[in-house]
């Protein structure tokens, strides 16, 4: 571990103590890339509850939350474990009345957030008009959007309410000690949300220099100036992938995606893997050092 002094590292138990109950989180990556796993395993050790969840496309950490019952409210455009299936967790406690949903298209989810991380209170996407998406949105959440006509050109459109969540949660490759962020891969709407968020924790693989962030000013993507807490915790997204680091765990994942479609057998995993495990060593510990090792990612196509 490179050894810091800044007041932003903490553990991820502490970082999750200060998050409140009822507080809107905004996650980072993509299906079963970059998923918060470690975060939402601690958040549902501690016992948080009524969270609100924002996310462009919804995955394992967000599976993991909602079928917890940690979450009163999604917002998000879609979502699932990629080939190993659909978020059963969240289909379920939607059709069953225990969550709600606000739907958007993954753009709008996006523009919402870009439109928080640069200080406005709202931002056109006219690809919504004529949809269903928008007619939802107008119905259940007209506090969220609106028609307008453009000053300029005469033309409808429609004006989306900036998002800024109480608190952002990336996962990424390495930061130094002041949060200078390096995220290898595809990003999606990772930025945006931690510009939009009021408060950003980062989760990395490693901790680097700022010699080495110097070095590469070019792969810096969340500038320190951003980030609230710093959290050291390899394999934090394990079972999803962090490109550059580490594959998915396919066995895994696919064990999964077959078991939530069972809360019975949700909750026989939780009580396994989450609140069995005393904290994330523990629960890397059940998978074994060979099936971790096994996952590094080749260096020439980063998975």
């Amino acid at each position: 571990m490179f050894v810091v002094s800044s007041g932003k590292i903490k553990t991820i138990q502490e970082v999750v103590s200060a998050i409140p109950d009822g507080a809107q989180i905004g996650l980072p990556g993509f299906a079963v890339a970059r998923n918060a796993i470690a975060f939402a395993h601690e958040m549902i050790r501690q016992g948080k509850k009524d969270l609100t969840l924002v996310q462009c496309i919804g995955g394992m950490d967000t599976e993991l939350l909602v079928g917890a019952g940690t979450v009163k409210k999604l917002i998000y455009s879609t979502g699932s474990l990629d080939r190993f299936g659909p978020l059963s967790c969240v289909n379920r406690a939607f059709h069953e009345g225990r969550l709600e949903l606000e739907e958007h298209s993954g753009l709008s989810v996006t523009l919402s957030l870009f439109a928080g991380s640069l200080g406005i209170s709202y931002i056109p996407c006219n690809t919504l008009l004529g949809s269903d998406i928008l007619s939802n949105l107008e119905k259940k959440y007209p506090d969220q959007v609106k028609e307008a006509v453009c000053p300029f050109t005469g033309e409808k459109q429609v004006l989306l309410r900036a998002k800024r969540p109480d608190y952002g949660v990336v996962v990424a490759n390495y930061a130094d000690e002041d949060g200078n962020t390096v995220i290898s891969g595809p990003l999606w709407d990772t930025k945006e949300m931690a510009l939009a968020a009021k408060h950003l924790i980062v989760i990395v693989e490693k901790i680097v220099s700022r010699e080495w962030i110097r070095n590469y000013p070019e792969k810096t993507v969340i500038p320190g100036t951003t980030v609230d807490s710093l959290v050291e915790l390899p394999y934090a997204a394990y079972p999803t992938a962090i490109h550059g680091v580490y594959d998915y765990d396919a066995e895994h994942l696919k064990k999964f995606g077959q078991l939530t479609r069972s809360q019975d057998e949700v909750d026989a995993y939780l009580n396994e893997y989450v609140l069995g495990t005393a904290n994330h060593l523990a629960y890397l510990n059940k998978f074994g050092l060979e099936k971790i090792l096994s996952l590094t990612a080749d260096p020439y196509k980063g998975y």
